[in-house]
């Protein structure tokens, strides 16, 4: 089986996992049937590693997934999730890491 590339670390990875840029959980909000088709709802999909997909999760609740961080550049730009993938880039290849929601 050959490796894929995350779309946020760019490292390659054994499996990816499809992160929904706007939660399933939010698919029928009202904000999002006017402001999204039914289809861009449904396709708006990265393809990351579960990692990152773990991080995302613990930095972000779905609510601000959906108004705040919908694409693959917002979430990049979350101070949290930067200096996360920033960190991850260093690690070696195929490493499972643990994220911990930081204290506030």
């Amino acid at each position: 089986m050959e490796n894929s590339v995350c779309e946020m670390c760019k490292r390659e990875a054994a499996r990816l996992t499809k992160h929904h840029l706007i939660p399933k959980t939010r698919h029928k909000n009202k904000k999002n049937k006017k402001n999204f088709s039914r289809q861009e709802v449904r396709e708006r999909l990265a393809m990351i590693c579960r990692n990152c997909h773990s991080a995302i999760h613990q930095f972000l609740t779905n609510k601000e997934l959906e108004y705040e961080y919908n694409t693959l550049e917002k979430l990049l730009a979350h101070p949290e999730i930067s200096k996360f993938v920033a960190w991850l880039q260093k690690q070696p290849p195929g490493a499972r890491v643990r994220t911990f929601k930081p204290k506030k």
